[in-house]
C-alpha cells in the first residue's frame, strides 16, 4: 500500500568515496490515550490477536544511535560524543566512521566497555566486503563486538545489470560471515524504491539475495518514498534484524504542526514496533536523527527522539 506522495528535503550520508544522496524528504505527539489507541490499531492492522500483541510487546528491543546523527560532535571530540550517548541511556551505537579509533579496535572496544555501550552495527562501503579487504573488516569488527556490517548506499544497487553482481557480492560475503556469527546487509534510502520493469530495486535485491543478507530498512525513508514499512517487513520476514527509525515528516503533513521527532512525525511507529517484534526479526532498533527541529543541537534533538522511542518500545 502506498502513502500519498511525500517530499522531504535532506541529505543522507553514504560511505567515503561515494556521493551524497539528495532525496526529497521533509521531515503526533501522542497523548497516553492516543498512544494506546495507536498500539491497538497497529496490532489489529497486523492481524494480531490481543494475546499475540501482548507477547510481542514483551520482547526487548535494544535501542542504538546511528552516530551520523551527531557527526559534528563525533568529529570534534569522539570520546566526549560517545560519553554523552552513554549518559543519554542508549544501549548501543551504530558507527559511521571511527575517527580517532580508525585501525585501533582494541582501544575502541575498551572505550565502549567502559561506557557500557554495545555495537549494534556499522555502516561501511561495499569495498570493505570484497577480496582481501574482507579479512581486515572481519578482524576489526570482531574485536569491537560488531556482527552486522551494513552498506548504506551503492550506485550499483539501482543499475539494471550491476545490481545483479552486487547482490552476488552480498551472498558470497554472507556465506563467509555466517559461521562467525556475523552478517552483512544493505540500508535503503528512497531511490531503492525506483523500478526496473514491474519491480522495485529493493524487491529485486531481496529476491536475488539469501535470507542471511540483512535488509536494514530505514522506515523513515520508506515512508518518504511512499511505501509502507510494515508491509515491507511482512513481505520479507526475519530479514530486518537491524532496523532504522528515522523521524520523518511527509509533504502532506508539513503544515499540520508535525516535527521530525519520534512520535511527532508522519510515521506510525507503534505499528512499526509491532512489526519489528512480529515479522522483522529485529534485534536492534537504531535511531537516526537527520533533522533538528526547534533549533536544537543534534545531540539534544537525538535525545528528544530517544526519550519518546524508549517509552514506545
Amino acid at each position: 500500500m502506498k502513502n500519498a506522495k511525500c517530499k522531504v528535503m535532506t541529505q543522507c550520508w553514504t560511505t567515503p568515496g561515494q556521493e551524497w544522496y539528495q532525496a526529497d524528504m521533509q521531515h503526533t505527539c501522542f497523548s497516553r490515550r492516543q498512544f494506546l489507541q495507536s498500539s491497538i490499531l497497529a496490532a489489529s492492522a497486523l492481524g494480531l490477536s490481543s494475546c499475540a500483541w501482548a507477547q510481542g510487546s514483551g520482547r526487548k528491543l535494544p535501542i542504538a544511535l546511528q552516530l551520523y546523527s551527531i557527526r559534528g560532535d563525533c568529529a570534534k571530540d569522539f570520546d566526549a560524543a560517545l560519553a554523552e550517548v552513554a549518559k543519554m541511556g542508549l544501549d548501543g551505537v551504530e558507527f559511521a566512521g571511527y575517527h580517532t579509533y580508525t585501525g585501533k579496535p582494541t582501544e575502541l572496544r575498551k572505550r565502549l566497555d567502559d561506557l557500557n555501550l554495545k555495537v549494534a552495527a556499522t555502516h561501511i562501503g561495499t569495498g570493505t566486503l570484497r577480496g582481501d579487504a574482507l579479512k581486515s573488516t572481519i578482524d576489526f569488527h570482531q574485536v569491537i563486538g560488531c556482527k552486522f556490517l551494513i552498506v548504506p548506499g551503492d550506485r550499483d544497487f539501482t543499475d539494471p545489470e550491476k545490481s545483479k553482481t552486487l547482490a552476488e557480492t552480498f551472498n558470497k560475503t554472507a556465506e563467509v560471515l555466517k559461521p562467525l556469527g556475523m552478517a552483512c546487509g544493505y540500508h535503503n534510502h528512497t531511490q531503492e524504491f525506483k523500478k526496473d520493469g514491474e519491480k522495485t530495486f529493493i524487491d529485486l535485491f531481496a529476491e536475488r539475495t539469501t535470507k542471511d543478507v540483512i535488509l536494514q530498512q530505514d522506515c523513515g525513508w520508506t515512508v518518504a518514498a511512499g511505501y509502507d514499512p510494515v508491509a515491507l517487513m511482512k513481505k520479507y520476514p526475519g530479514r530486518m534484524r537491524s532496523t532504522h527509525f528515522k523521524p520523518t515528516v511527509i509533504e502532506a503533513d508539513k503544515d499540520k504542526g508535525k516535527k521530525a521527532f519520534i512520535g511527532q512525525d508522519s510515521v506510525d511507529w507503534p505499528a512499526v514496533i509491532a512489526a519489528c517484534r512480529t515479522y522483522g526479526g529485529t534485534e536492534w532498533v537504531t535511531l537516526e536523527q537527520e533533522a533538528y527541529p526547534d533549533g536544537l543541537s543534534p545531540m539534544k534533538a537525538s535525545a528528544v527522539s530517544f526519550v519518546a522511542l524508549k517509552k514506545m518500545v
